[in-house]
């Protein structure tokens, strides 16, 4: 029976590129959202990958939504801690509402998400948690102290729960994505994008979701026991570390 993958934010962008390769590469795969119903159900009549609405930042709406999906689908092996958004300012201008938005969503998530499914993952004995973070998260942003906070968080959140499960057969690691061509990315006016961003990219290009999804397939897999606690960065040369 195909194990189950479950990838939050997982109808748009480089989420969908995730869900879409997982399922391809033969997983069961659900894919959760947080708010654009439209898009859901574009992308699930698009894939048939079955959609679930609840905000990541909740703790009660992860429990109720794992529970339910592993009531349709079964235990989840595999997660992908996706889900991310920005808002974006200047710290000195920056409110408590951009920085708590920010940090439970894009951090706080990861904890929602993992603590539903780490116990089920220990008492099989086999289990692989997939966080995105960014290049953000390691090289800093101007205007996105709360962002780069939270993924640079993200980080150390998989080195430790990585130690801790790495002798259950449970992996834990985060890709660190760079610029991706996604609608977040194609809304940035033509001329910074030219000028200002792909210019600091050395292969000169906006990454694609597809590129970051089959990195996650690699960890995803039964063979890729032996990876955890890594943090693959995969932005173009932009930071090299």
């Amino acid at each position: 029976m195909a194990r189950v993958a479950l990838v939050t934010g997982g109808t748009r962008g480089i989420g969908a590129g995730i869900s879409k390769a997982l399922k391809a590469a033969g997983y069961q795969v659900a894919a959760s959202y947080a708010g654009n119903d439209a898009a859901a159900e574009t992308f699930k009549a698009a894939t048939g990958i079955p959609v679930y609405k609840w905000d990541v930042s909740s703790f009660d709406a992860c429990a109720e939504g794992v529970k339910k999906v592993e009531a349709e689908l079964g235990p989840v092996e595999i997660l992908v801690n996706n889900a991310g958004i920005t808002r974006d300012g200047a710290f000195h201008k920056m409110t408590l509402e951009q920085w708590n938005a920010v940090i439970n969503t894009n951090l706080g998530s990861l904890f929602n998400m993992t603590r539903q499914v780490i116990e089920g993952m220990r008492a099989r004995k086999f289990g692989r948690i997939i966080n995105i973070s960014s290049v953000n998260g390691q090289k800093g942003q101007f205007g996105q102290v709360n962002y780069s906070a939270a993924k640079a968080g993200d980080i150390g959140f998989t080195k430790a729960l990585a130690l801790e499960n790495a002798r259950g057969g449970i992996t834990v690691n985060a890709i660190c994505p760079g610029y991706i061509n996604t609608e977040m990315v194609q809304a940035v006016p033509k001329d910074v994008l030219d000028k200002a961003i792909l210019p600091l990219i050395p292969v000169n290009r906006l990454g694609e979701p597809e590129e970051i999804a089959r990195a996650v397939v690699f960890l995803a897999a039964d063979e890729s026991g032996f990876v955890t606690g890594s943090t693959l960065s995969i932005n173009g040369g932009q930071y090299m570390i």
